[in-house]
């Protein structure tokens, strides 16, 4: 009976602690379920199982661990432990006995202490300004997508043969495995598109980006065209095709207007270091032959203006005469003159009208021909003309430098009221996340505040438990700026990680002060005290497995990795610097706190309000 009834003192008196911790862990994901747009998507999914998760484990942590505990567990005096576990031990004892040394010290320097605590909830909101911002981290899945960009009056056949430069170029790289090209797109030549599948990281032993890098220098040697490169990404926002990975869009009423201020910014953004492959889709230089019709000459010869339409477009409008049926299949039949007779403006010199009385005209005759340039595609957002500049980064400059950057640049221009910009795709759904960043970590705040407000019955400590949070952002926010990364969607979903983990801290330590103070009538320093030395093992122990299971994603290679790494980052620096200080800070923070509830109480006769309490359970 021994072990039953240490199993179901031990579930009995932490029994609230582990309810405490596990409820406040789901709410910090309740805003995650809440979270709208593209991100609120892409991680309900993760904030339901792990929601789902953590209330299995509570079940079980309440039900079936207490029964395993009286059925497994032995007293530790008829047990026979090896070196391994006597070594272990012992080093155990030597961090209590300094954590108890050292806690000693703190508790003759409380004001020391929470001026350090201030100062570290200073820290974290000044690192949260300063670090890097950027949208999802770039991945380096062995795949980059390239995009051609030709001189506007090139020709198909033209087309293709810079392509076949590009790809021969491409090749040429030792990186690169395989190469897939095609020229042409849906309405323009001078458009083609690239796929290049690059070797294992093992073996070019340089990053995608590196690669791109590289490469960029070698292609600038092909005449009239241009290929812009980026690495495929295992998440992509936006259905926009461009040449590069980010986009700016101008839309306006006028067109003439538009053309005329999107190429300056262009030419602005060209000029700036932070940018690479800085291009646009404006196709306004295309050639264009105008038929300049002598009306009394055609009169005088029997020609309408009809028949000089019809026989333009029976040469060069590829005019579909006829259909061919067969069992299977029916095949349209288009007349067009022969492509050699096509390629140039002199082939309207040969071009002949049939005349009203039969005979047969040349067009050159009633005619000529005036070159001039047309728009080849004007493209249109929501009903109206826009241009779309689309830009890559350079190496080491985040996306929230560079939409600053942009948006600067755009107002330092003076563009008229009448021309409306944007971002579009990945950087629009960034400036997105990016507002909605602070509000999402406040809302986790508040949520937890409340939940522990509700299970403790006080205002005041649910307080002293956010109270770690501070220099879990500290750890988090310094980790992502040594290891030269971004605080980024996936770092943002670490922190709110942190809050659920490093608050345990604060948990284990209060719940059993109150405990104390309730039973024991001791002071608030004694019971956090001895709350403290009792619950170090706990900590250390939740901590050390937390902190260890995110070491592979901190840690991690391969394919892809990028994208998990700065989950790792976040929680390994945030759990690092959080257990340093917290257990130092929780015990001063909750003195004061408690301090601050008798002097609520001392003014409620005053002003009749009801003051924070501790909980008596």
């Amino acid at each position: 009976s021994g072990p039953v009834q240490a199993a179901f003192q031990g579930a009995r008196e932490i029994g609230f602690t582990v309810l405490s911790m596990s409820l406040s862990l789901v709410a910090v994901f309740i805003p995650i379920l809440l979270m709208g747009g593209i991100v609120g998507r892409l991680f309900r999914e993760f904030a339901v199982v792990l929601s789902i998760a953590i209330t299995v484990s509570l079940l079980i942590s309440l039900i079936v661990t207490p029964t395993m505990c009286a059925k497994l567990l032995r007293p530790i005096d008829d047990k026979r432990h090896n070196r391994f576990y006597r070594a272990s031990e012992w080093l155990f004892n030597v961090l209590h006995k300094g954590y108890e040394h050292s806690l000693r010290w703190v508790l003759r320097h409380q004001f020391a202490t929470l001026v350090v605590t201030i100062a570290t909830a200073c820290l974290s909101v000044y690192l949260y300004i300063i670090v890097p911002k950027g949208f999802f981290p770039q991945q380096d899945t062995g795949r980059v997508v390239g995009s051609v960009q030709a001189a506007q009056d090139i020709s198909f056949d033209a087309m293709r043969g810079k392509m076949k430069q590009f790809v021969d170029l491409v090749l040429k790289d030792p990186a690169v495995n395989t190469v897939v090209a095609f020229a042409g797109g849906n309405t323009t030549y001078n458009t083609g598109r690239m796929f290049i599948t690059l070797k294992p990281l093992e073996q070019r032993k340089v990053s995608a980006d590196q690669v791109i890098a590289r490469l960029r220098s070698h292609l600038a040697v092909v005449p009239g065209a241009t290929l812009y490169m980026q690495s495929a990404q295992d998440l992509t926002i936006g259905g926009r095709q461009s040449q590069a990975q980010y986009q700016y869009t101008l839309q306006g009423e006028d067109l003439q207007e538009l053309n005329a201020w999107a190429p300056r910014l262009l030419q602005k953004l060209r000029s700036m270091p932070q940018l690479k492959d800085v291009n646009t889709d404006q196709q306004t230089k295309g050639l264009r032959a105008d038929v300049v019709i002598d009306r009394d000459t055609a009169s005088r010869l029997g020609v309408a203006t009809a028949d000089i339409d019809n026989a333009l477009y029976d040469a060069f409008g590829q005019r579909q005469v006829s259909i061919m049926y067969r069992q299977l299949n029916q095949y349209h039949v288009v007349m067009e003159v022969a492509p050699e007779f096509s390629q140039s403006v002199e082939a309207l010199q040969s071009t002949y009208v049939r005349s009203s009385n039969g005979t047969a005209v040349p067009l050159a005759s009633l005619a000529h021909f005036a070159p001039s340039n047309s728009s080849l595609a004007v493209n249109h957002q929501s009903q109206y003309p826009a241009v779309t500049i689309s830009f890559n980064l350079t190496p080491g400059v985040s996306l929230g430098d560079a939409t600053r950057l942009i948006e600067d640049a755009e107002r330092a221009m003076g563009f008229p009221a009448t021309i409306h910009a944007s971002f579009q795709g990945t950087a629009a759904a960034f400036q997105e996340s990016l507002s909605s960043e602070p509000m999402l970590i406040l809302a986790a705040l508040v949520t937890v505040y409340i939940v522990l407000g509700m299970l403790y019955e006080s205002y005041i400590h649910p307080i002293t438990i956010l109270s770690t949070l501070p220099a879990a952002g500290v750890g988090a926010l310094l980790a992502l700026l040594l290891s030269h990364n971004e605080l980024n969607v996936i770092g943002l979903i670490g922190i709110i990680l942190l809050i659920g983990l490093v608050k345990k801290n604060a948990i284990m330590m209060i719940d059993f002060a109150l405990e104390t103070e309730r039973r024991n009538h001791k002071s608030p320093a004694d019971s956090i005290y001895e709350a403290s030395l009792l619950r170090f093992r706990p900590i250390m122990m939740t901590t050390m497995a937390a902190l260890l299971g995110g070491l592979p994603l901190a840690l991690g290679t391969g394919t892809g990795s990028e994208l998990r790494r700065p989950l790792g980052i976040t929680i390994v620096g945030g759990l690092i610097v959080s257990q340093a200080l917290t257990l130092f800070t929780t015990p001063v923070v909750y003195i004061y706190m408690d301090r601050l509830r008798l002097w609520l109480q001392k003014l409620k006769p005053r002003f009749g309000t009801a003051p924070a309490h501790s909980v008596e359970r």
